[in-house]
């Protein structure tokens, strides 16, 4: 496993790192660095586990991150197949909160962008005309030298800084006490649950993963997402499931069979649990727009 603390080094000599990504799957480690992290995709889809929040992914997704959240952009399981025609690419900038130094970020004119900061600590998906503007501005930044690349940063974040077009991602009760032993333990789970979501999947099974009983296994997993692994289970099968009723107008039967449910009844009250809307009507909604 790589480790979670060297996952994007800024040298010494640069004030923040911008990269364009084109991989046949986004990395799938679950992970954290102490760097701030912007970023974009451009092309693909999957799982995006941000703290102890869940969401699926597509082209256009824009995800703003502060130090030491842990997260993951986990590609559908076709593009770990080797298929030629699948592709993900996205843009992806790293900085510390200290590019600006210290005494220029608490004044009053650096105001919006340290309160920015401060909140990236939950993660932030930006959406909308805020989301497109990013977007464009993150594009044209991989073209720009010295000093105009730190100015188009700059514009970047002021930007983020003034827009309501922001959603958190992890809850505010939230904390990451990850080590490193533990996100390694923590990517063995993640991996497991990605490739078997869609079947029977027994505590006492994935708890052997990490060499715990399942009580341990359970208080575990419970301090590191602030969740049950029944709850992050369903949500993983519910995401799949919504992909498969929009993405591939899959019949509610059939995409809650193929997403790892046992019964329709289940499907139904976790799926509006999370949705706040049936399948049914989750579906309609989606053709409405």
């Amino acid at each position: 496993m790589k480790s979670p603390l060297q996952k994007s080094p800024i040298p010494n000599s640069r004030v923040f790192v911008v990269k364009s990504l084109e991989d046949p799957y986004f990395d799938p480690n679950w992970h954290f660095h102490p760097e701030f992290q912007l970023f974009v995709v451009e092309q693909g889809s999957g799982t995006r586990f941000v703290g102890d929040n869940i969401q699926r992914f597509k082209a256009g997704d824009l995800v703003f991150t502060g130090p030491n959240l842990p997260h993951l952009w986990r590609s559908d399981p076709e593009y770990f197949d080797g298929r030629q025609e699948l592709i993900t690419r996205g843009i992806v900038i790293y900085f510390h909160e200290d590019f600006l130094g210290d005494p220029l970020l608490k004044k009053n004119e650096l105001y919006e962008i340290r309160q920015l900061l401060a909140r990236a600590g939950r993660g932030m998906r930006i959406v909308g005309k805020t989301a497109r503007n990013v977007h464009r501005l993150m594009n044209e930044l991989l073209a720009l030298r010295d000093f105009r690349s730190v100015l188009q940063l700059l514009e970047i974040l002021d930007i983020l800084a003034n827009s309501t077009e922001l959603e958190f991602l992890a809850s505010d009760t939230y904390c990451n006490s990850l080590k490193k032993s533990d996100t390694d333990r923590m990517n063995r789970v993640y991996d497991f649950i990605m490739e078997h979501f869609t079947r029977k999947i027994s505590l006492e099974e994935v708890a052997s993963l990490t060499y715990m009983t399942p009580s341990s296994f359970s208080r575990f997993f419970k301090s590191h997402t602030n969740k049950t692994f029944s709850q992050l289970l369903s949500e993983v099968r519910i995401g799949h499931a919504s992909k498969l009723l929009i993405d591939q107008d899959m019949g509610v039967a059939e995409a809650c069979f193929k997403s790892g449910f046992q019964t329709l009844s289940n499907f139904n009250r976790q799926f509006k649990g999370i949705h706040r809307l049936s399948p049914t009507e989750y579906k309609k909604a989606y053709l409405n727009l």
